[in-house]
C-alpha cells in the first residue's frame, strides 16, 4: 500500500507548496489544503463545513473572519474553525503559507457568497 505522497510538481522541498488532498491513503480520514502565496489579499470567500477545519500557520499571516470575529493568524499558530461555522480569510502583505486539515476524507464546502 502507498502511504508517502510526494509533490504533483516533481520539487523535493516543502517550500512554496501548493495543493488540494483528498481521499489521503492509509485510512486517514481527513483531507488537506497545502496554500502557498507572496500575494497580500487571497484567499476563499466567505464558506462552511459541516467539520472542523485547522489551520497550521507557517509562513506570513492572514486575518481570518471566524463566524462574527476577525483573527489574526501567524506563523507558529493555529488556528481551529469548529464545524459549521462561516469563515475565510485574506493574506498580508507578505504572502502566507499554511497546512489546512478538514477533519473529512473529502472536501464538504457550502459557499456563502
Amino acid at each position: 500500500m502507498e502511504t508517502l505522497i510526494n509533490r504533483s510538481d516533481g520539487r523535493d522541498d516543502g517550500e512554496h507548496w501548493t495543493e488540494n488532498y483528498e481521499e489521503l491513503p492509509g485510512g486517514a480520514g481527513i483531507s488537506i489544503i497545502l496554500e502557498s502565496t507572496t500575494q497580500e489579499g487571497v484567499g476563499p470567500r466567505l464558506h462552511r463545513h459541516p467539520y472542523a477545519e485547522t489551520f497550521v500557520i507557517r509562513r506570513g499571516w492572514a486575518t481570518f473572519t471566524v463566524g462574527t470575529d476577525e483573527v489574526v493568524g501567524h506563523a507558529g499558530q493555529v488556528l481551529v474553525v469548529p464545524a459549521d461555522t462561516a469563515h475565510r480569510f485574506r493574506t498580508g502583505p507578505d504572502g502566507y503559507e499554511g497546512v489546512h486539515i478538514h477533519a473529512s476524507d473529502r472536501f464538504v464546502t457550502e459557499w456563502l457568497e
